[in-house]
């Protein structure tokens, strides 16, 4: 649809700000922004020669399109995935294009079966489960390790192949017995062959191996009350979780919380959930995310603070630990402790946290400033 006053024109030819939302975008140039461009606006600059149609759309005026209409505008083969060049740039590319590309990578060296997981791993996070089987299957054959049984099993089960995958996933278990996830994916496959019994075994053995894996812990609480109703589901994780090995693991009741803290009506009991998780594993970083997490949704400043406040050592190498505790001292105006967290995270060695602390010192500074900028107001007037 091309528009009479191009963005950035008023109804008198007058430049204004143009506000972007929805899921459009418009393609234009920039002399179309007399205004200047929007500062919420997506700038796409085709790393190849536009097409024709492309061509003779912007000649006309800006366009607005449909952003599935805009990638295929811009030569995109299949939907707008993003990769990162050699710098670690953002770049966006068409899927199909992308598994081509890491198709061909893979083919100018079969022995290298890093390229083939590669391969795979992104047919897999793009649902093409059947190509995906037949890459692994490949690999395996080559020599593959442990991880890559695995792989090939997954892809198996999102087919629903419960026979091949049962096979798959035992083979699996054999090459890395001290990983959960064998056992856990084959559970699912004994549940797709009506094997309850065999699927229940599955998982207590992945929870056996490892007492901290979450996802086993829920996978028990969603089989116990499938098969029976919600408190046969946490009557079973209480009960393996009370086991003499278990007593030491937040993992529990780590799942068990997160099964009740999207609604509001059952966040209390959420919270006593995790309450339970910190009080088995004080040192369990996520006990205390979900913790503090579930007071922060309920507003409960104080709880959040004083939950944290323990554990600030911790915060140098957890980026969500730091943005828990920083959000609770920052809305509840502990400015002084605030700006004390933030110069201590800002030496962290972890370059993610690091980050983290240069950006919400940025933040608070443009805060007092506007602070400052309001007081100044009121005093002149």
């Amino acid at each position: 649809m091309t528009q009479s006053n191009p963005p950035g024109s008023g109804q008198n030819g007058q430049p204004t700000n143009l506000q972007l939302s929805g899921g459009a975008a418009i393609v234009a140039p920039v002399s179309a922004f007399p205004g200047g461009v929007p500062g919420n606006a997506l700038v796409v600059l085709p790393l190849t020669t536009p097409g024709e149609e492309l061509m003779e759309k912007v000649k006309k005026g800006p366009v607005a399109l449909e952003v599935e209409e805009m990638w295929k505008l811009l030569g995109f083969n299949g939907p707008a995935v993003q990769v990162q060049d050699a710098e670690g740039r953002p770049i966006a590319i068409g899927l199909e294009d992308l598994l081509s590309g890491l198709e061909k990578h893979w083919q100018e060296d079969k022995d290298d079966l890093n390229r083939g997981r590669l391969f795979a791993q992104e047919l897999m996070k793009y649902g093409r489960f059947e190509r995906a089987e037949k890459v692994m299957a490949k690999v395996v054959a080559a020599g593959g390790a442990g991880e890559d049984w695995l792989g090939l099993g997954v892809a198996q089960l999102q087919q629903e192949k419960w026979e091949k995958a049962e096979g798959t996933l035992r083979g699996a278990q054999n090459l890395i017995p001290d990983n959960p996830f064998p056992s856990l994916h084959l559970a699912k496959a004994l549940k797709g062959k009506g094997d309850a019994t065999g699927e229940r075994t599955a998982v207590e053995r992945a929870i056996a191996i490892d007492a901290n894996c979450v996802d086993a812990w829920a996978y028990l609480y969603s089989q116990a009350r499938e098969a029976a109703d919600e408190d046969a589901g946490i009557k079973a994780v209480r009960e393996l979780a009370d086991a003499e090995t278990n007593k030491r693991s937040a993992a529990p009741f780590i799942a068990l919380q997160g099964f009740y803290a999207g609604e509001e009506e059952t966040r209390d009991k959420a919270i006593e959930f995790a309450k339970i998780a910190v009080e088995r594993n004080s040192n369990d970083p996520l006990a205390l995310i979900c913790l503090s997490a579930l007071y922060g949704q309920k507003g409960d400043l104080d709880s959040v603070i004083k939950v944290l406040q323990p554990h600030e050592a911790k915060m140098a190498n957890d980026v969500r630990l730091a943005n828990n505790y920083f959000e609770a001292l920052f809305q509840a105006r502990q400015l002084d402790k605030v700006t004390k967290l933030l110069n201590a995270l800002a030496g962290s060695p972890n370059r993610e946290v690091k980050q983290f602390a240069i950006e919400r010192s940025r933040a608070v500074a443009q805060f007092l400033q506007q602070q400052q900028q309001q007081l100044s107001g009121v005093a002149r007037g």
